[in-house]
């Protein structure tokens, strides 16, 4: 009986740890590090659209971050576009 009764509290309190409200990031409590890491990211990012992309496009208007990533995807495989051009250049126009 004490078993059954100490194994209810342990799936209680997992239950409980689970659900409790997590804390959100804050970019404004975020690293000073991860800030500039992100800022040089986006920086190179732009780089890379306009060495890929600029040729033929401007930078569009904001689009969500899932229709950016097939429009990415799509423009990769046409302008020949890296892995990794690919990743900066999403990283850029999504932020």
């Amino acid at each position: 009986m004490m078993m059954r009764v100490l194994a209810v509290i342990v799936i209680l309190a997992a239950v409980a740890a689970s659900a409790a409200p997590r804390k959100q990031a804050d970019p404004a409590e975020a690293s000073p590090v991860a800030v500039q890491d992100l800022a040089a990211t986006r920086i190179e990012g732009e780089k890379r659209f306009q060495t890929n992309c600029g040729r033929c496009h401007m930078p569009p208007h904001k689009f969500p971050p899932r229709m950016m990533g097939t429009i990415v995807r799509h423009m990769r495989v046409r302008a020949l576009i890296t892995d990794e051009d690919m990743r900066y250049i999403l990283t850029y126009m999504t932020e």
